[in-house]
């Protein structure tokens, strides 16, 4: 067939995926047995397009970062016109407006109290410089009163995941968080059951029982709390209740201990809130943010901070923070973020995540009765299905490929995250694609697990 996409010849396409497989290593893939790959040849809008000719409807934004689609000609323009200026300079005693008016916009959009902006270059970085400044912030504490350093410990909650990164690995859920083989190897802290109480469902203070006795237990040892408000997300797309996260926060006051918010995944708009902080009406000490930060454009991730933590940590014997990557502020990233953000609020992004709630309610919600359905959750613009075995991941992903969709699950999730920009139709599709590889058992690793 003809592709309108694609310079390149079947046999080009053929070499390089050829190279691919044999050299490049892809995200939690065998070298000896790689999961296949797909030959994009460009994207817009919603739309990945395939150098073999197909046109994939995107429910995945490309891990949760591509906010308003691809290829969109305000971020494009953003970029063009940074790059005539300059793309990166060192942001060790230099600083450019991009990056100040990213800070500006970030302090005004997130929860009243964060005023300070740590600029990194993933989230995972985000959680490892949260994590630093809750350490510094507790030796310089100690410091201060004279007393032994004994707030060392991080707290968080089972079926978490918050990075690939050495400190964020220690607190992604010991078992379901893809880090066991480097156990004994990170450090080791505390754990709590996860929430079990859904979003929707009837609060008990029950759900916390075990948690406010840890805190009891540890908090001595305990420097910061780190949790994904609302979503745990790479942990099983669970949706907790709102009340959970206001108890983890009273938690956090009365006993001394830095709340750690990772909003990486759940920010700008994507649980129909803002941030998934305000489901609870809480400020955390620290806000992790990344992902869709630049619409899917460029790595950047920005730790937040209060006032207080930024001082404390300032008037300590280090007299700084101890963190500074040399992509610090990229320029590039900082101006396509800066777009990004004034779209979204352009854009009226609550309709746009309203309508894909309704419609993934009314498409994903039926799918509950299905044999092989355990579950179905929908939050703002995120639908998940969780099977009753996990998927048999290449062919599931061919499928859905010849469904011409792209839905990357995991385990025993099938999930979609679109852009805010997809239509009804489009949603449509992804849900029916989804819908109908429940249907065939060559999709799915048929052992009950």
């Amino acid at each position: 067939m003809h592709n309108k996409h694609t310079d390149l010849t079947p046999s080009e396409q053929n070499s390089l995926l050829l190279f691919d497989k044999e050299n490049v290593w892809h995200p939690y893939t065998s070298m000896s047995e790689p999961l296949p790959s797909y030959l994009v040849d460009s994207a817009n809008g919603v739309t990945i397009n395939l150098a073999s000719g197909e046109e994939l409807i995107d429910g995945m934004s490309s891990w949760w970062s591509v906010l308003h689609g691809y290829n969109h000609p305000a971020l494009n323009k953003a970029l063009q016109e940074q790059s005539a200026k300059m793309s990166h300079v060192m942001f060790g005693g230099l600083t450019h407006k991009s990056a100040i008016t990213l800070c500006e916009k970030l302090i005004s959009l997130t929860p009243d109290g964060l005023d300070k902006v740590f600029l990194s270059d993933s989230g995972s970085v985000s959680v490892e410089v949260a994590m630093k400044m809750a350490l510094q912030y507790q030796h310089a504490v100690a410091e201060k009163k004279k007393t032994p350093l004994t707030k060392t410990k991080l707290f968080t909650v089972k079926n978490g995941y918050h990075g690939d990164t050495f400190a964020a690995m220690s607190v992604c859920d010991p078992v379901t968080g893809m880090h066991q083989i480097f156990e004994q190897v990170l450090m080791q802290h505390y754990f709590a059951p996860a929430p079990s109480i859904k979003f929707g469902d009837k609060w008990s203070n029950n759900d916390i029982t075990e948690l406010s006795a840890l805190f009891e237990q540890h908090h001595n040892e305990i420097a910061a709390f780190i949790i994904e408000p609302i979503v745990q997300g790479t942990g099983g797309m669970r949706f907790y209740h709102p009340e959970y996260l206001k108890a983890c926060r009273l938690l956090c006051d009365k006993y001394d201990v830095l709340l750690i918010a990772d909003e990486i995944a759940t920010g700008f708009g994507r649980t129909g809130k803002l941030f998934a902080c305000e489901w609870s009406g809480i400020t955390p000490d620290i806000m992790c943010l990344g992902k869709t930060l630049t619409g899917g454009y460029i790595t950047l991730a920005a730790t937040l901070c209060s006032s207080h933590i930024a001082q404390t940590i300032s008037e300590g014997a280090a007299g700084c923070f101890m963190h500074g990557p040399t992509f610090m502020g990229n320029a590039l990233a900082c101006a396509v973020a800066n777009a990004s953000i004034d779209l979204l609020l352009a854009n009226d992004w609550q309709s746009q995540v309203h309508a894909i709630e309704e419609t993934l309610v009314e498409h994903i919600t039926p799918l509950n009765k299905h044999v092989r359905v355990k579950d179905t959750r929908v939050l703002g613009s995120i639908g998940a299905i969780e099977c009753k075995q996990s998927v048999n991941v290449a062919q599931i992903q061919k499928r859905f490929v010849e469904l011409g969709v792209w839905i990357r699950p995991f385990g025993p999730l099938i999930y979609i995250i679109p852009p805010l920009i997809i239509n009804t139709e489009q949603l449509k599709t992804l849900v029916n694609a989804m819908a109908t590889v429940l249907d065939e058992d060559e999709c799915f690793n048929l052992i009950n697990e």
